[in-house]
């Protein structure tokens, strides 16, 4: 069976026994409805207005199995986080025929602060979410497409937000072991004082990883405080956070170096590579029945050290490379929600955002040991945005429903480089429409179409560089600012109880762009593009006792012009992915054991523009057994149930090993997925 054929089986599937008759569920303590793509009162009141939006519990949220904190982000359905070095750096993202690479064209944020890095050293939009304690989110609303004008930069693809914990039903104390070295310790309580109250968690972790001759050393800390009042007649939150982390890494390594017995699947040519990284965070968000208003200001850190290609660039010392970045981040938002007296029930929410980013040192720099020796490029950059924007909601009878937004975004950048031609200021402003039609079918079924555009910036030191800081060749600078253009067609089908299935159709297009790479210090051309593709979600309560779902998309991912000598394939897609659970609780109320069983599918990326190079596609298992009383729980957590030794990620390069010619050998390079790793947390309530 080819992938795309098993991609439409499972999406032909999920359909079937999704909209098949459901069984009336009595649920007077609300534990059903975990899992809400569509269907709570938001919907009522117009927020979601696109077939691709939904929205998760927190209690879901931590109840899948899960090797990183990143793959949170899996519950969205089509998307896909890997990894393919050490275990403190931002993972590696894949949805909608994008691979996101670290986060660009795909936008987080986290209690209103936004968690994308412009002008990153490591890549544009690079988005870490290790200072995330997965068991302190409240709930994740995430959205796909450029169709949400209160939405701007790297949100092609699209977004996820995170919403924090305001208070706990019980403190909890979570205390996990596992193979490997994990060790993880997670403490939340809550104080009260009046109407006001203190919310806080703290995190420990600890791990070794399971590679041959690399120990990953992970000693990662987190702490979140979160205190609330009344005020007004609204509510102020004020948050804390601290996230430090040290990590030696394990990078993808060359397919020859393990078929020729150079290293074993779990090897490395490099071992000297990792990284620290460091996030503070303070903000402050009001919210009212009118106005929210939002304040954040972050300082973060990261010191990251890599090595792909050994020993082609540099034959002596090798090709190992540090990637230094260290800035301050201010910002906020301020936005009102009127009503609009077209109809009843139409609204209009007005808003304006505000981010600056003050980056003491962008940095590029060529290593040994984890000490430098030369300095490849080294800059300083001033990032200033400011965005209005616009969000109707129009009834247009029972059944029909418009939304129109806009909004205008305005960047200006200025650039202070160790090389004075590549020093200089730029700035660009960008307007974008969107409209979106809702209409209700029937009490169950819902339609949607939509359009809207959307931008993507570019790093700063690309808009300015004149100067090949490797090379020294004069080179174009890039825009600072490119339009994308998404269409969207879609339905959602739900009892808003027992069963809830989405799918949607899309296409979007992207101008041509230029690209600037951090792990070399230069830009390159990027085409114009197109992508299209098909996604279905499914959600269906059998019983009490047992859930399923499934989550499924189909992509093709293709340059829109020809370029001779060059194909039409976008390196790095995955055209299938697909994601199916199954849980069975012992009681109604979930109490006593339950038993979840998860894969996860990947099709065979694609690593060059030719597409004759095709890596295997990666299957994964998870499982996991829990025993959940009243005041304790403990869970088993079985992750690679199967022992796969599958690929995380692939890519298609040229690197040169000791005594190969001194151009290097093109080769599949890969990091492998972690082999079986058995887990087990005991929890505490209290």
């Amino acid at each position: 069976m080819t992938n795309i054929t098993l991609v439409k089986t499972l999406i032909a599937s999920s359909i079937a026994f999704s909209i098949s008759p459901a069984l009336a569920l009595d649920d007077p303590e609300g534990d059903i409805e975990h899992i809400r793509v569509r269907g709570d009162a938001s919907i009522k009141d117009g927020e979601f207005i696109s077939a691709s939006q939904g929205w998760v519990s927190g209690d879901t949220l931590i109840e899948r199995p899960m090797l990183r904190a990143g793959e949170i982000l899996e519950f969205i359905p089509g998307m896909m986080v890997t990894q393919h070095s050490g275990s403190g750096k931002a993972n590696q993202y894949f949805l909608r025929g994008f691979n996101l690479d670290h986060g660009t064209d795909f936008t987080v944020s986290v209690d209103g602060m936004p968690v994308n890095m412009r002008s990153h050293g490591h890549g544009q939009g690079y988005s870490d979410l290790n200072f995330i304690i997965p068991e302190f989110i409240d709930n994740l609303s995430y959205f796909k497409g450029t169709y949400y004008a209160n939405i701007g930069d790297f949100s092609s693809a699209g977004g996820a937000f995170f919403n924090l914990r305001d208070s706990l039903e019980q403190n909890q104390l979570f205390l996990g072991l596992g193979e490997y070295g994990f060790k993880r310790a997670v403490a939340l309580n809550q104080f009260n004082a009046g109407e006001s109250r203190v919310v806080t968690a703290l995190e420990y972790q600890t791990y070794d990883g399971p590679w041959t001759d690399v120990d990953e050393d992970v000693k990662k800390k987190n702490a979140h405080i979160r205190y609330i009042t009344p005020l007004l007649d609204g509510q102020l939150t004020v948050t804390g956070m601290a996230y430090d982390n040290s990590w030696n890494g394990a990078d993808q390594v060359p397919e020859r170096a393990i078929q020729s017995g150079l290293i074993d699947r779990l090897g490395s040519i490099d071992t000297q590579v990792g990284g620290e990284s460091s996030r503070y965070s303070l903000s402050a968000n009001y919210t009212s029945d009118t106005w929210n208003a939002s304040f954040y200001a972050i300082d973060t850190d990261l010191s990251l050290f890599s090595n792909f290609t050994y020993f082609l660039d540099n034959p002596a010392l090798g090709d190992q490379f540090e990637q230094a970045d260290d800035r301050q981040i201010y910002g906020g938002e301020l936005f009102t929600t009127l009503p609009l007296a077209i109809t009843e029930g139409s609204s209009l929410t007005l808003g304006g955002q505000w981010r600056f980013d003050d980056i003491d040192n962008v940095g590029l720099y060529r290593t040994q040991n984890l000490q430098r020796f030369g300095t490849i490029r080294e800059d300083a950059i001033e990032s200033n945005s400011y965005a209005l924007f616009a969000q109707s909601n129009i009834v247009l009878s029972d059944a029909l429903s418009l939304s129109l937004g806009g909004r205008y975004d305005y960047l200006d950048v200025n650039v202070n480089s160790d090389v004075n031609a590549n020093s200089g200021s730029a700035d660009d402003g960008i307007f974008t429409l969107k409209a979106g039609l809702k209409y209700l079918l029937s009490e169950q079924l819902t339609a949607f179409a939509n359009i809207g555009q959307g931008y993507h910036s570019n790093d700063a030191r690309g808009a300015t560089i004149s100067v090949d800081p490797v090379s020294g060749d004069a080179t174009e600078p890039s825009p600072l600012l490119v339009k994308s253009l998404g269409y969207e067609a879609g339905v959602n089908f739900t009892d808003n109880k027992t069963y809830n299935v989405s799918a949607a159709l899309w296409r979007l297009e992207l101008d041509s762009e230029l690209v600037y790479v951090g792990d070399a210090g230069f830009t390159e051309a990027s085409r114009p593009s197109e992508r299209h593709g098909i996604e279905v979600s499914a959600y269906y309560w059998i019983s009490h006792h047992v859930t399923t779902d499934i989550e499924a998309a189909w992509t093709k991912a293709r340059f829109s012009d020809s370029v001779e000598g060059e194909g039409r394939h976008i390196d790095g897609t995955v055209p299938g992915v697909v994601s199916a659970g199954l849980t069975y609780f012992q009681n109604s109320n979930q109490l006593g054991f339950s038993y979840t069983l998860r894969g996860r599918y990947l099709s065979s990326r694609t690593v060059e523009s030719f597409d004759k190079i095709s890596p295997p596609s990666t299957f994964l298992m998870n499982a996991q057994v829990a025993y959940r009383q009243p005041e304790w729980d403990l869970t088993l957590e079985v992750l690679n149930a199967l022992d796969s030794d599958d690929h995380d990620i692939d890519y298609f390069y040229a690197s040169r090993l000791p005594g190969e010619p001194d151009e290097g050998v093109e080769d599949l390079h890969y990091h492998p997925v972690e082999p079986r790793n058995v887990r087990l947390t005991f929890t505490l309530k209290y």
